[in-house]
């Protein structure tokens, strides 16, 4: 490859040409020379003329080449499918009516030594396309376009925020102890302090603390990181928007989260009417709201709440979920695991899913009308959660109990419960004002909007089993906090 040039002078893409000669009539010429580059993805011969396709980050363009009239027609008769070249003429629209370059000079600018899989169904293999996703994108229009959505989501969310005077903000990714959700962390070692640390499985107690500090309105877009399984919604490392506004509660994150989502869904798809999984589903607002008791009953057929006796939600428990019960799940966890057995996935929604159990929310402040509830919800759409809120614990002494009930629940065998965090008990006795919070699982919503049941579709590499000779692999995320799992 040593002729390949260091650069090449592009002037023009092919959605541009597109957009400025669609009025271009059959065997028109126009004059214009331009410079275009991309992939050649199709090419056929026809004695003297040769035709390709060029594909670049806009769009496709037909190249238009003749033994008469272009340099090194024999040559680029032998360019392979995949190959990176650039590509000079003047803008015509054959006679077939197809606009084109009509290619009075070419260079290669990149061979392609492995071709992309068959040109007409693209690479079907679902194993080749997570581990090969720079070949996927060009093979497979469709992944080119989930991760254009994706960026176009994030972007808008981004706007929307800030207009409404959310300030963007980063946190740390590396934790000296895991906090914030309720999962189990990713552990590493720093040799210059010798400490162990943590990858962050959520960034909640950072972005309280900006809160403490006087930022009323802060939100980040989060990678965190679960050392968890793999499943169609679940990777190990995983984007979530997670946000706090002071002087709000979970009523407020309501409002702010059906806003939010039916508004991306108008801009990036025109509408609030969706489909997935072939059934339709409305994002419009307002959502339903309903309590977890409430839900259970219709679901499963059992009326249960946090004040049934234990003995009998241990028997619903094992009986009509089908769990393996646990000897120290209390009255909470035992409500909180009937729920997800049976009703979670039967939820169509979307809803707001509100007033879990004290005992599984160690960051919620109390319900201010339901004693052993918090005023936490999480937003189930399509059968899955979609993001997790509540109104903030501003409470340093009540706060300190709850991290020690949740110290005793790892003691008794809990990997995902959380530990006393000092530095977070200090900051709230600084003084956190009445807060509103929430995390949202951005691969979820890309998944939801882009109309795939697989989070790895949404991921551009995610997490996987290390191909024979590898070292490493990629992965899916979980739940606990304003987590989603």
């Amino acid at each position: 490859m040593a002729d390949v040039p260091y650069r090449f002078e592009r002037d023009a893409s092919a959605t541009e040409l597109a957009d400025r000669f669609k009025s271009l009539e059959a065997g028109g010429e126009t004059g214009v020379v331009v410079s275009v580059a991309g992939r050649l993805m199709l090419r056929r011969e026809m004695g003297k003329l040769a035709f390709g396709t060029l594909r670049d980050s806009s769009g496709s363009i037909q190249l238009f080449a003749g033994r008469n009239w272009t340099d090194d027609f024999d040559g680029f008769g032998h360019l392979s499918l995949g190959d990176w070249i650039g590509a000079t003429g003047e803008v015509v629209r054959t006679k077939t009516g197809e606009l084109s370059v009509k290619v009075s000079s070419w260079v290669l600018l990149a061979e392609a030594r492995r071709n992309f899989g068959d040109k007409r169904h693209g690479i079907s293999d679902v194993d080749t396309r997570y581990r090969q996703r720079y070949a996927d994108l060009w093979a497979n229009e469709s992944s080119r376009q989930v991760f254009l959505l994706r960026s176009r989501i994030v972007s808008w969310i981004r706007r929307w925020l800030e207009d409404r005077g959310f300030v963007e903000v980063e946190t740390p990714v590396f934790h000296p102890i895991p906090g914030g959700a309720l999962a189990k962390p990713f552990v590493t070692h720093h040799n210059a302090l010798d400490i162990d640390l943590y990858l962050r499985i959520a960034p909640e107690l950072y972005l309280k603390r900006l809160v403490v500090g006087g930022f009323e309105r802060v939100f980040e877009v989060a990678r965190v990181f679960r050392n968890e399984g793999l499943s169609p919604r679940h990777n190990p490392e995983f984007t979530m928007l997670e946000l706090y506004q002071a002087y709000a509660d979970y009523g407020d994150m309501m409002d702010l989260v059906e806003q939010m989502v039916s508004g991306v869904a108008l801009e990036v798809l025109g509408t609030t009417e969706i489909s997935y999984d072939g059934r339709p589903l409305s994002l419009a607002v307002p959502w339903e709201r309903a309590t977890m008791s409430s839900l259970i009953g219709i679901h499963a057929g059992v009326e249960v709440d946090i004040d049934t006796p234990i003995d009998e939600l241990r028997r619903v428990a094992a009986d009509v979920a089908g769990l393996e019960v646990a000897d120290w799940w209390g009255p909470g966890k035992l409500l909180l695991e009937i729920y997800e057995k049976t009703t979670e996935s039967e939820l169509w929604g979307p809803v707001f899913v509100t007033d879990y159990p004290k005992e599984v929310s160690p960051l919620s402040r109390d319900h201010r009308s339901r004693p052993g509830l918090v005023e936490r919800f999480e937003a189930i759409v399509a059968g899955r959660e979609l993001c997790n809120a509540f109104s903030e614990l501003i409470d340093p002494d009540e706060q300190r109990e709850r991290f020690l009930d949740q110290a005793r629940a790892h003691a008794a065998g809990d990997e995902e419960a959380m530990v006393v965090d000092e530095d977070y008990l200090r900051a709230l006795e600084y003084g956190l004002p009445p807060t509103g919070g929430m995390g949202l699982g951005v691969d979820r919503l890309v998944m939801l909007l882009a109309g795939v049941d697989a989070i790895r579709d949404v991921i551009a590499f995610p997490t996987l089993r290390p191909e024979a000779g590898e070292g490493g692999g990629g992965g899916d995320g979980g739940g606990g906090s304003h987590e989603t799992s």
